[in-house]
């Protein structure tokens, strides 16, 4: 959670700023897998009185394309609030369906197509390194295994996280907490 917090304060206050807030802030409050951030299209979104409710159509557990639910609370603090880090992003890129997340090219402005799931890792590197992070412990997987770690530090049982991340086997889940727990327990 710190981490993420460094690195959302380090962003630049312009477009591509915003997104990546938003990027970073959403993937990890979701546990996303880097293929499910870029997969997010609008229609995916629903905004609730607690936060978004936001539907994975399709996830590497789910090759069927049943599909699942994930609820993104409002945060605590307005600067990291993913709720709050999506709409400015959506506002400010005027997406209004489509693609979530997409290129912004050097010169500020906003491309079509969807971001690769290459890019979240690139993003997340960078994020990492403006904030004074080591980028080479960090990739785009980090959002994912964040929030486990940090939801099994706050004492979050692992069948709540299990739901948050569609974790099926109670096995795959401690892989992201066993390091959280050793100077805790």
């Amino acid at each position: 959670t710190e981490d993420i917090q460094r690195m959302v304060a380090r962003l630049p206050d312009s477009l591509l700023g915003q997104r990546d807030a938003a990027l970073l802030l959403i993937g990890f409050a979701g546990a996303f897998r880097r293929s499910e951030v870029v997969a997010l299209d609008v229609a995916d979104l629903q905004l609730r009185d607690e936060g978004y409710l936001v539907l994975i159509r399709r996830s590497k557990v789910d090759q069927t394309g049943q599909g699942r639910w994930i609820g993104i609370p409002y945060g605590e603090h307005p600067q990291t609030c993913p709720v709050l880090a999506l709409q400015r992003w959506l506002t400010a890129s005027g997406i209004t369906d489509g693609a979530v997340f997409r290129g912004v090219n050097r010169h500020g402005q906003l491309a079509s197509a969807r971001l690769s799931k290459r890019a979240i890792a690139d993003i997340v590197k960078h994020a990492a390194a403006a904030a004074g992070l080591d980028p080479s412990r960090y990739s785009g997987h980090s959002l994912r295994s964040g929030h486990c770690t940090s939801a099994a530090r706050a004492g979050v049982p692992e069948r709540i996280i299990m739901r948050q991340t569609g974790h099926r086997s109670e096995r795959m889940v401690r892989r992201y907490i066993q390091e959280s727990s050793v100077f805790t327990e």
